[in-house]
């Protein structure tokens, strides 16, 4: 599907990963995109090799941070409003992971600063810079879903990004609101959530795209969706 030129995108975490697979799709696409992540010069070379294809702003900083949000509403305006907002950065926690009981509290604090408090503070940012029927993605995790031992920090993160964003897409049925879960994915923080662990085996994020592009260019409803299931059903109809 051709997009129409004028659509835009803001991807967070968009220097690798799965923020930047999404970026080069939208790209292709015709999208303009603001992409932010903390590693500056990631993602200069990210802005670099995408400008060869579309209007591109990169905004390096944490999105945790009220002034690095400012800026990215600005980048917003200038661009004309927002089609799409894509909260994909987030963080791990302690690697390897601890089990809850010796979890540090002050670090605990910061996953849930990035993974749920900075998605609804862009959002409330963001408010009058949506188009109206926005799209609004919160990248999610099956660890916010099952009880994986290890995983109590960053999983109840983002099972409260969940719940966050069930209620977000009851009190705004003008956006379509999803919560994805992208399915494992050979990047750097799944290796960093099994140091020293081979997850050669693990699908690139690459794989999950397609699921997230027909999220962004269809009409279905808001709700939790899997990235994974949806890029199969698309290679069976």
């Amino acid at each position: 599907m051709t997009i129409h030129p004028t659509h835009t995108a803001l991807i967070t975490g968009a220097s690798r990963g799965l923020g930047l697979a999404l970026a080069r799709q939208l790209a292709a696409q015709g999208w303009h995109l603001i992409i932010d992540a903390r590693g500056a010069e990631a993602l200069e070379a990210a802005r670099i090799a995408l400008a060869r294809q579309t209007r591109v702003i990169a905004i390096s900083g944490d999105v945790t941070d009220a002034t690095h949000r400012s800026v990215l509403v600005q980048a917003a305006q200038e661009l004309g409003g927002l089609d799409a907002l894509v909260n994909n950065a987030s963080i791990l926690g302690p690697s390897p992971q601890p089990g809850l009981l010796d979890y540090p509290l002050e670090v605990l604090e910061q996953v849930y600063r990035t993974n749920v408090i900075a998605p609804l503070a862009l959002i409330q940012a963001l408010r009058n810079k949506l188009k109206p029927g926005a799209y609004i993605i919160n990248i999610t995790s099956d660890a916010g879903v099952e009880a994986y031992e290890g995983w109590g920090g960053y999983g109840s993160s983002k099972a409260a990004l969940e719940q966050l964003s069930n209620i977000l897409a009851a009190e705004n049925p003008s956006f379509r609101v999803y919560w994805v879960d992208p399915g494992d994915m050979r990047t750097q923080m799944h290796q960093e959530a099994f140091p020293g662990e081979d997850i050669s085996d693990r699908p690139l994020p690459e794989e999950s795209v397609p699921g997230l592009l027909e999220l962004l260019t269809g009409t279905r409803p808001s709700g939790r969706y899997s990235a994974r299931a949806l890029s199969k059903e698309l290679k069976t109809t």
